[in-house]
C-alpha cells in the first residue's frame, strides 16, 4: 500500500491514497450529532469588543507577524516550543515546520485573548471559549504530515511503511467507527478484564445482577451493592485483579453484589427514567435483601450511577422505607448546578430539541456519547491518537482503561431526554418536591442515612465543586474526600499502587464552598480506599460465616458465570 512492486516508497500514490482515506475518516467520526451541536451552541447573548481592546490585539498580532516573517529560520533552533506536541528538536531544526509552529502559536495567543476580551455573559464566554480551543486543537500543525517532521522523518526511516501501517489503522478505525485508543486485540472482557469470579443471580430487561464469591471466611452481614453508571460498562470497578475495586471491596468481607447493565437496543428505546429507578436500582436494593436476608444493605453508586442510586433513595424515603443502611457517591452530581465543560451544550433549545428527537423513543447512541466526552479534552483523547495511529503509523499501547473507554454503551432516548431537563438544565432535584420518580415527590432532606462523598479534583466530567456540593444537601452523617488526578485515574486507585494522594478533614465542618473546605483540609499520600473501608466498615454490622454459593433457592439461583451476557453486548 503506497509501495511500487519493488516495496520502495512511492509519495504520488500515497497522497493520493491519504487523501482519499482522510475524506472517509472525516464523514465517519463525527464528533457529536451537527444539529445538536449547533443549536446547542448558538450564543445567548450578542456579543463584543471593547474597541480599545480589540486594536491594542490586533497591534499585538502585526507586532507578532513581522517578528515571525523576519525571523531566519535556516539556522535551526528559532524557535523551541514548551508545548509537548512539539517538544522534539526535529521540530525547531526543520525551517518549515518551525514556522509552522511560530504561526499557530501566534495565531493561538490571538484568539484566545479575544476570547478573554469579549463582552458577552459568561456561558456564553464559555461556548466561545470552547469552540476555540477545538479549532485549535485541530488545526495544529502535528495534525497534519506536511508539516508534522517526526513522521515525515519517521516515514523516511521506515521507506514508507509506517505512513502504509497509519492508513491500514485508519481504515480499520473507520470500519469500527471509532479511534483507537490502545490496542484492543489484547482485551477480552472476562478473560484478561472483568475477571473477579461470581455469578448472574438475578436478570430483568434492565440489568443483570451479579454476585461474587467471598475472599474471606466470613463476611459481614449486611451486603453491599454498587451501581455503575448505564452510560458505561460496569468493569471499570473490575479491570484487572490489581487495580479491581469489586475485588477489593469483596477482600474486606464484604458480600458484594453490581449491577451489570444492558446495553439498550431498540426494544428498550421507550425506557424512562421512572424504569431505571424503579425497575432497576430498587429492583436491585430489594433482590439483594431477598437473597442475603438482610434487613439493610449498605449501596454504593458512581457518577451516574450515584445520581440514580439517590434518587432511588429519595423514593424510599418518600416511602417510609429504611432499607439502605449507608451509601457512598463516587464522582456524583446530585446539585447540578456545577457541572463544568459540559454545560456548554445545556440549554433550553438544546433539550427541547432532544425531547422532540428521542423524548418519545429513540436511543442516544453510545459513539455519539464517547465521541462527545472524548473532544471535551481534544487534544489528549482524539488528536494524539490521530498522529500517532495514521501520521506514524503505530499501535496504541495495552491499556485496560482505554478499553472499556472505547466500549460503550446506548441510552434509550426518553430516560437521556427527561435526564437532560430535570437535572442538566433546570436543576431540579435540589428542590424538595422539585421532581417526581416512580410516583413519589423527591426530598433530599427525607434521605437522612449516612453518607460517604468522593470527588476528584481534576475531574472534568464532575468537577469537585459539583461533586462537593452534595454535602449541602443530604442532612446525615458525611464524610467527603477528594482525590487526586481525575474522572476515572482518581477513583481506580488501588492502595497497593502507592500512587497519587488524596484529601480529608476530621473537624466535620462542610463550609458552602468546595475551596473552603481544601483549606481546612489535610493531604493524605496514596489512595483513598482504606480511608472509605475503615468508613464503612461501622455500618457493615457482626461477620457471619460466607455463603456456600450464589443467590438463594430456585427463585434466585445462579444463571451463569460472571461477568455475565449483558456486558458483552456492543453498542
Amino acid at each position: 500500500m503506497g509501495t511500487n512492486p519493488g516495496g520502495a516508497y512511492d509519495p504520488q500514490k500515497m497522497q493520493q491514497l491519504w487523501a482519499e482515506s482522510w475524506g472517509r475518516m472525516l464523514q465517519a467520526f463525527q464528533p457529536v450529532d451537527v444539529g445538536a451541536l449547533s443549536t446547542a451552541m448558538q450564543p445567548l447573548q450578542t456579543v463584543g469588543f471593547s474597541p480599545e481592546k480589540l486594536a491594542q490585539l490586533q497591534q499585538q498580532y502585526l507586532d507578532g507577524a513581522r517578528t515571525l516573517w523576519g525571523q531566519s529560520w535556516g539556522n535551526g533552533a528559532q524557535h523551541a516550543s514548551s508545548d509537548r506536541r512539539f517538544a522534539n528538536d526535529a521540530w525547531s531544526k526543520n525551517p518549515l515546520s518551525a514556522f509552522a509552529v511560530a504561526a499557530y502559536e501566534l495565531q493561538a495567543r490571538t484568539l484566545t485573548a479575544m476570547v478573554d476580551a469579549v463582552q458577552a455573559d459568561e456561558k456564553t464566554r464559555a461556548r466561545i471559549r470552547f469552540s476555540v480551543e477545538q479549532f485549535l486543537a485541530a488545526s495544529a500543525p502535528s495534525n497534519f504530515l506536511a508539516f508534522n517532521v517526526e513522521a515525515q522523518k519517521k516515514a523516511l526511516q521506515t521507506q514508507g511503511e509506517s505512513l502504509a501501517q497509519g492508513m491500514t489503522n485508519l481504515l480499520k478505525d473507520i470500519q469500527q467507527g471509532h479511534i483507537s485508543m490502545t490496542d484492543e486485540s489484547r482485551f477480552k472482557v472476562g478473560e484478561n478484564v472483568a475477571t473477579t469470579e461470581g455469578a448472574v443471580v438475578f436478570e430483568n430487561d434492565l440489568l443483570q445482577l451479579i454476585e461474587y464469591k467471598p475472599l474471606t471466611a466470613k463476611v459481614y452481614e449486611r451486603p453491599f451493592l454498587m451501581v455503575p453508571p448505564c452510560i458505561n460498562k460496569y468493569y471499570i470497578l473490575d479491570l484487572q485483579p490489581d487495580n479491581s475495586f469489586i475485588r477489593y471491596a469483596v477482600s474486606q468481607g464484604h458480600r458484594t453484589f453490581v449491577v451489570s447493565w444492558r446495553n439498550p437496543d431498540m426494544t428498550l428505546a421507550d425506557k424512562t427514567w421512572d424504569d431505571y429507578i424503579g425497575g432497576a436500582v430498587i429492583e436491585a436494593i430489594s433482590t439483594v435483601r431477598a437473597i442475603t436476608g438482610a434487613r439493610q444493605i449498605n449501596t454504593l453508586g458512581f457518577c451516574v450511577g450515584g445520581t440514580m442510586l439517590s434518587n432511588a433513595l429519595a423514593v424510599l424515603a418518600a416511602r417510609g422505607e429504611d432499607a439502605v443502611a449507608s451509601a457512598t457517591f463516587l464522582t456524583t452530581l446530585i446539585d447540578f448546578t456545577e457541572t463544568g465543560v459540559l454545560d456548554v451544550f445545556i440549554d433550553e433549545n438544546f433539550v427541547r430539541l432532544r425531547e422532540l428527537q428521542m423524548g418519545q423513543g429513540g436511543l442516544m447512541k453510545g459513539q455519539d456519547l464517547a465521541s462527545t466526552f472524548s473532544f471535551l479534552r481534544p487534544n489528549d483523547l482524539v488528536w494524539n491518537y490521530v498522529v500517532g495511529n495514521y501520521l506514524k503509523g503505530e499501535t496504541p499501547p495495552a491499556f485496560d482503561l482505554l478499553y472499556w473507554n472505547c466500549d460503550g454503551t446506548n441510552l434509550p432516548g426518553p430516560y437521556y431526554a427527561w435526564y437532560l431537563r430535570n437535572f442538566y438544565l433546570e436543576n431540579n432535584f435540589v428542590r424538595p418536591g422539585g421532581i417526581t420518580v416512580c410516583g413519589e415527590k423527591l426530598d433530599l432532606g427525607q434521605v437522612r442515612l449516612p453518607v460517604y462523598i468522593y470527588g476528584s479534583r481534576e475531574d472534568h466530567i464532575v468537577p469537585i465543586g459539583g461533586a462537593y456540593a452534595s454535602t449541602q444537601h443530604l442532612p446525615g452523617r458525611k464524610r467527603f474526600v477528594m482525590g487526586a488526578s481525575g474522572h476515572i485515574a482518581g477513583v481506580i486507585n488501588p492502595p497497593a499502587k502507592k500512587k497519587r494522594s488524596h484529601w480529608t478533614r476530621e473537624d466535620g465542618k462542610f463550609p458552602k464552598v468546595v475551596d473552603d473546605w481544601i483549606a481546612g483540609a489535610t493531604e493524605h499520600p496514596g489512595s483513598w480506599w482504606d480511608d472509605w473501608a475503615a468508613w464503612l466498615k461501622p455500618h457493615a454490622g457482626k461477620q457471619i460465616a460466607a455463603p456456600k454459593g450464589y443467590g438463594k433457592g430456585t427463585r434466585y439461583k445462579a444463571i451463569e458465570p460472571a461477568p455475565g451476557r449483558y456486558v458483552l453486548q456492543k453498542a
